[in-house]
């Protein structure tokens, strides 16, 4: 047999080779990562796929008590490995902590001016949900409170919130409108600690937030007050820029303002925003 058809044979696999190589390490660098770090296709995959797991501390207005904990659990159930962990208390005593520098990742507040006051401290805010106020009289509602005037009736024991929480200075704002003139016999600093005053009988009557009212079954009745005389409370919410998740504490903020968290917050009596 003659060697030159070997030689040919050879000489072609030697060529095929070679074409090939060039093609094969294309094809490696679209599955290995860059030599300089960057994020190969697959793991823009994985990334696009949401934020990853974390623990998050959320700084929340007392009236938010108990339907952020339904809200918390709803999100966690969603999202595995994620935990929610929420601080409550007045608004005012929230942005104290934030500017003092307390571990957080997310602010809820019961009115835009305390978080307009903290714009070097948070992302952009949006309101998630708005309340109104009702007057809650003591059980039963001995002194037959049916108005705001009836608050100015000395023989009835009215607790406020402070001035400086978000209630109290919707309290203020419309009970001066309608010109009535209140002595509380104490101010409180956040709206759960007023209707837990009139709970016990401590006060005859305060004014809260229509969702916290709610939660107090025959303790004590609301009495609606009208939309003219009212006032709107918004609730906004914001990332924190010292959070150390700041990518999961986004996700938990804009979920707030989804179908499901707005269905959990109308659920509780929450206003849509």
């Amino acid at each position: 047999m003659s060697a030159t058809p070997i030689r040919r044979r050879t000489a072609a696999a030697v060529l095929t080779t070679a074409l090939l190589l060039p093609l094969s390490a294309c094809g490696d660098g679209g599955s290995e990562p860059a030599a300089d770090g960057s994020p190969n296709a697959a793991g823009a995959a994985t990334a696009s796929a949401g934020p990853k797991a974390a623990d998050l501390t959320v700084l929340a207005a007392s009236s938010l008590t108990d339907v952020f904990k339904t809200a918390g659990a709803a999100y966690e159930k969603a999202h595995p490995g994620t935990k929610v962990t929420f601080s409550f208390a007045g608004s005012q005593e929230l942005a104290a902590q934030v500017k003092q520098g307390a571990p957080a990742d997310a602010l809820v507040t019961a009115d835009a001016r305390t978080m307009d006051g903290l714009r070097a401290e948070t992302g952009e805010a949006k309101v998630i949900a708005k309340n109104r106020l009702v007057i809650a009289a003591g059980k039963g509602n001995p002194f037959k409170i049916d108005d705001l005037k009836d608050l100015a009736d000395p023989k009835i024991k009215v607790v406020l919130a402070a001035p400086e929480v978000p209630v109290g200075r919707y309290g203020k704002e419309i009970l001066d409108k309608q010109g009535v003139a209140v002595k509380p016999v104490s101010q409180e600093p956040n709206v759960r600690a007023v209707l837990s005053k009139v709970e016990l009988g401590e006060a005859d009557a305060g004014l809260v937030y229509k969702t916290d009212s709610a939660k107090s079954g025959d303790k004590v009745v609301a009495v609606d007050i009208p939309d003219a005389q009212n006032a709107v409370a918004s609730y906004p919410a914001a990332t924190l820029k010292e959070s150390r998740h700041a990518e999961a504490a986004a996700a938990f903020v804009a979920w707030l303002s989804t179908p499901e968290a707005q269905k959990i917050l109308q659920d509780a009596g929450f206003q849509q925003a």
